[in-house]
């Protein structure tokens, strides 16, 4: 099953992530390092690591069995996941469980989850889980359409989307918010030194001081790049009348911004209505 939560401003205190794996090793360096690490040394994540083996309830720390009906490959009980999330030392807020099946996972369930406290997320192996696991889940999630050997490097994908979202744990919460996708559209391009390489240059409004012009250039170009690459995220980008002003020089018609819910671009400025000379005949 999936839970439908209201969105809600990071509670105080740490993150906290329960991964779930059979292969805990796999996913400890990735936790210890960057800007995950040095997060957790302020206090702003933390991390378990929890074995599944230790649940499997055999002394040969067997967690998998042959499909009912047979078929290639193993699954995971649904007996050891329980006893794995029942011997978490917290209750999560939320219990994810990685898999093809899921919802897709975009900036707005990153968004979403970066204002819970406890996350337990479920790494799966081999054919994956029992199906009844999903009767002990929140919701399910999945990266794409695609197939991994294993959920870690999808649980990976999701504390960094999360985790970088909290406060403090990058240095500028407002580079994360212009990032592509938490502002609706693409990122728009950057440079930086050198303002010359094989006869390509920074764009001259970048090394002037305006900053209104600055910024109306890399609303632009946001709205050009994601025109170009992923029109599809338009008719959820909270498209203002100055964009549809820019779409339209762009190429798009009125009628095709119509159709993405864009507003009208702002009637042009009328000039000033001055009195006209009176001419009088030369006495």
């Amino acid at each position: 099953m999936t839970a439908e939560l209201d969105v809600t401003a990071p509670p105080p205190g740490p993150l906290h992530f329960s991964l779930l794996t059979l292969f805990p090793e796999l996913l400890r360096p990735f936790t210890q390092e960057a800007l995950l690490g040095r997060a957790v040394a302020a206090g702003l994540l933390s991390f378990g690591l929890h074995d599944l083996r230790e649940h499997s309830g055999n002394r040969w720390r067997k967690v998998d069995d042959s499909p009912y009906g047979g078929g290639a490959g193993m699954v995971i009980r649904v007996d050891v996941v329980e006893r794995a999330l029942a011997a978490l030392p917290e209750r999560p807020d939320e219990i994810i469980l990685l898999t093809p099946a899921g919802q897709r996972f975009d900036q707005r369930m990153a968004e979403e989850l970066a204002g819970r406290r406890h996350l337990a997320l479920l790494c799966g192996r081999y054919e994956g889980f029992d199906a009844r696991v999903e009767t002990l889940v929140t919701r399910e999630v999945s990266l794409g359409d695609f197939v991994m050997m294993g959920g870690e490097a999808a649980a990976a994908c999701v504390v960094e989307a999360v985790a970088r979202l909290r406060p403090g744990v990058i240095g500028d919460e407002q580079s994360w918010r212009d990032d592509s996708y938490s502002s609706g559209l693409l990122d728009y391009p950057e440079y930086t030194r050198p303002a010359e390489w094989q006869g390509m240059g920074v764009p001259q409004v970048l090394q002037g001081g305006n900053h209104a012009a600055i910024t109306r250039w890399r609303r632009d170009r946001a709205l050009e790049r994601t025109l170009e690459r992923r029109p599809d995220l338009l008719p959820t980008a909270g498209l203002t009348g100055h964009d549809s002003a820019a779409l339209i020089t762009l190429g798009l018609s009125e009628q095709q911004l119509a159709t993405i819910g864009a507003p009208p671009p702002p009637a042009p400025k009328r000039g000033r209505k001055t009195k006209a000379s009176v001419q009088t005949e030369p006495v």
